[in-house]
């Protein structure tokens, strides 16, 4: 037979298809594009979180408008209505100036009751627009400034000035002229203190309810004070809720009376700034707090608060703000929020009271003798010793805002020490806004690390169980069922969590102690007593199969453990009833007692177990995966040279798949620091800072989940809620970016050559 010549290959047949090569650089471009825009979309995020944000972090804006000159010589009261447009001044005598800021046209308006005597005292309102007047021969004026509103023909705003004339009251006590007053007006009750030339007198007036509604103004009676002073009164002051008096003195005492409806009673003496006397006292809104300004320009706010052990409130100092200087003090609170406006000589400082911040401060053209803020407070008003009067635009959208509001302990109007506290709503317009963070981030801490403490110990054992020691035909039924557990909503883990797990948990939490406790040491007993018994009875059962004796024993213990629960309660757990002397079995009333922290029915034990299985399957998935990848020729190898397969887990598997370990563990951390829900139906949302384990919390992402909904745009409430937004953003940016490096040197150190 002839022998066949041998073909040559055909070198076309390794060829690549055209087709595959243009689908293999479309596919390139397509996952390169794909990554650059997540990245984009990632920091078009970020931007969109910090274009939100950074106006928290401006100060205020102010800007002097139209200045027009009144006939007033230094004015000594000026208010001003509710759209910052028609201010009034008084001088002294017997008639209010108004100006017009439009056209700077002036309507005079003749104070009834007044004439023929000499104005010696003045205070105003501008909650109430009242002006008070002490006369010399000891009479009290009142007069309400009524602004009414109405619109033309072409639609345009149009304000009418007039003024009410209360009836006129002579004080019968002390004598000689009035030298200084002041009215708190409380709708039920009133008060106005005033001091003459010897003697401090206390009027009460209130109107009498009929068939026909409320009655007149009537002085209902005068109390002297006069004998509770060892010094010359220099300054007074009422309430807004006509309920407290302040009265200072010449030697920088300051006396607190408490009205309530009856004769005051001398509550609390002090000196907010030693010998030296106090200048002002001034009620910031919601009349809780006071301004005070001494003779050298020092100023305090004193806020009322109820001291540990004491049963009435008291004047305590929260916030000390610089100097405003020598010279005569101006003041203006705002009556929007804890804004005043306080100055001296030319000097001007916009200042607010929860965060102790100066929100502005500049120089004027002229020394300014009065000023006020309107109701809205978008505009405030100067006014000088020559008559000059002068409007700024006030433009301040976030004065509660600050970093020592966000991250720091701010004292609140009310509470006895600085304190980190989120309340970011309340039930009146003077409520003070409390922003901080820190029960936040702590919150999400907290619930991160007792889920991470609950399902980290489950999920790596079970990886690396079903890795290296279950059989394939049984991991073939765990890893699936494991995965799908990933996909329950979290929606129906945290509604079972609160509703139906928390109340079965509430009073077995001895049970469950003896659980977590008896399960683990049964299993180790269980490995113990198991390698120890010899090969004809280990071979009773498959390699990877012990389980199946585990399972048993483990079931067996959980219940005993559980039925013995109340029995472990009444040896260990008692509480000891101060009332009656009785002592109970209760871990509910024992751990406040024994530890001083409070037992809430949505705790973090509620949450570790919820939060488990939303994270568990995600940590043992992964774990698993790089747990299996490890080469199998290094576990033969090593199994070749008699290691056991525990000392093939420990040397060989743990080591090659701690990169995978570790990222999984990092993802299970997202998860559980970013989960909402659970939060939201698990934990009873308190925001708290204290890692107790029976206490609920308040995380970020849940935080912003409840709130965001129903805050207002552009709102300092709402830009918070993006703060809060960023900050968790950045927290998780950095620990991902350090575990990637930590998960990168663990590649480098068990790289396989």
């Amino acid at each position: 037979m002839s022998e066949q010549p041998l073909s040559r290959p055909d070198p076309d047949r390794f060829e690549v298809s055209k087709g595959t090569l243009w689908l293999d650089r479309a596919m390139n471009h397509i996952i390169r594009i794909g990554g650059v825009a997540v990245i984009l979309a990632v920091l078009g995020i970020f931007f969109f979180i910090v274009k939100e944000v950074v106006p928290l972090f401006s100060g205020a804006n102010v800007a002097a408008e139209k200045s027009v000159l009144s006939e007033s010589k230094r004015p000594l009261e000026m208010g001003v209505d509710e759209w910052g447009t028609y201010p009034f001044l008084y001088d002294g005598g017997n008639e209010l100036t108004f100006i017009s800021m439009i056209d700077g046209s002036r309507k005079r308006i003749a104070l009834p009751g007044i004439d023929g005597t000499t104005v010696t005292a003045t205070s105003y309102d501008p909650i109430h627009t009242r002006l008070t007047l002490g006369l010399a021969d000891g009479r009290i004026a009142t007069f309400l400034i009524i602004y009414q509103t109405g619109f033309d023909d072409s639609a345009k705003r149009t304000i009418t000035p007039s003024v009410d004339a209360e009836p006129v009251y002579e004080m019968k006590s002390g004598a000689g002229a009035v030298r200084t007053i002041s009215y708190g007006d409380g709708g039920g009750q009133r008060l106005l203190i005033a001091a003459r030339d010897a003697g401090v007198s206390v009027l009460r007036f209130g109107k009498k309810r009929s068939l026909l509604g409320e009655g007149r103004l009537m002085l209902l009676g005068e109390t002297d004070l006069s004998g509770k002073f060892d010094a010359p009164v220099v300054a007074v002051t009422a309430s807004q809720n006509g309920d407290d008096l302040l009265v200072a003195t010449s030697d920088g005492k300051l006396r607190f009376f408490k009205g309530g409806g009856g004769e005051p009673k001398l509550r609390q003496t002090f000196s907010p700034f030693g010998e030296e006397p106090v200048r002002r006292m001034d009620y910031l809104f919601g009349g809780v707090s006071v301004a005070m300004t001494g003779d050298s320009g020092a100023q305090k706010v004193l806020s009322l608060f109820r001291p540990e052990g004491a049963s009435e409130r008291q004047f305590g100092e929260t916030k000390a703000f610089d100097a405003i200087g020598v010279g005569h003090p101006i003041f203006s609170p705002s009556l929007r929020n804890k804004t005043f406006l306080i100055g001296a000589g030319k000097t001007l400082s916009l200042r607010y009271l929860t965060s102790g911040a100066t929100r502005w401060q500049g120089e004027v053209d002229f020394v300014p003798v009065t000023a006020a803020i309107d109701a809205k407070s978008e505009h405030f008003f100067i006014a000088g010793d020559d008559g000059r009067v002068q409007r700024f635009k006030l433009d301040d959208s976030h004065p509660e805002a600050s970093w020592k509001a966000f991250f720091g302990k701010v004292w609140y109007e009310g509470g006895g020490k600085p304190v980190y506290q989120w309340q970011s709503t309340g039930g009146s317009d003077d409520f003070e806004p409390k922003l901080s963070l820190i029960p936040l981030i702590t919150g999400s801490l907290k619930g991160t690390f007792y889920a991470l403490l609950f399902s980290i110990p489950i999920a790596l054992l079970a990886a690396i169980f079903s890795a290296a020691f279950l059989p394939p035909a049984m991991k073939q039924v765990v890893k699936p069922t494991m995965e799908i557990m990933a996909s329950l909503p979290s929606v129906v883990l945290g509604f079972l969590a609160g509703i139906w797990l928390a109340p079965i948990l509430q009073d077995k939490v001895p049970s469950v102690i003896l659980v977590v406790v008896s399960l683990p040491i049964t299993a180790l007993l269980f490995g113990w007593i198991w390698s120890r018994q010899p090969m004809r009875v280990r071979g009773l059962l498959e390699n990877g199969r012990e389980w199946m004796a585990l399972i048993p024993l483990l079931l067996i213990a959980a219940w005993g453990a559980w039925e013995l629960g109340p029995l472990f309660e009444r040896m260990a757990f008692v509480y000891n009833d101060p009332a009656s002397g009785m002592q109970i079995a209760d871990f509910r009333l024992w751990w406040p007692q024994a530890t001083g922290l409070g037992y809430d029915q949505r705790n973090c034990l509620i949450v570790g177990f919820a939060m488990g299985f939303a994270v568990i399957p995600v940590i043992f998935t992964i774990a698993e995966d790089a747990l299996s990848n490890v080469p199998r020729t290094l576990t033969a190898a090593a199994s070749a040279l008699g290691a056991s397969r525990w000392q093939v887990v420990w040397t060989i598997i743990l080591p090659v798949a701690s990169p995978g370990i570790f990222s999984a563990l990092m993802i299970g951390f997202g998860r559980a620091v970013g989960e909402t829900m659970i939060m939201v139906m698990a934990t009873g949302n308190t925001p708290v800072t204290e890692w107790n384990l029976f206490s609920g919390m308040r995380t970020l992402s849940a935080n912003i989940a409840v709130e965001l909904p129903e805050a207002a745009p552009g709102s300092t409430h709402y830009r918070t809620l993006f703060l809060g937004a960023l900050v968790l953003f950045a927290f998780t940016f950095f620990l991902n970016s350090a575990a990637e490096i930590v998960r990168q040197k663990l590649r480098d150190k068990n790289r396989i050559a």
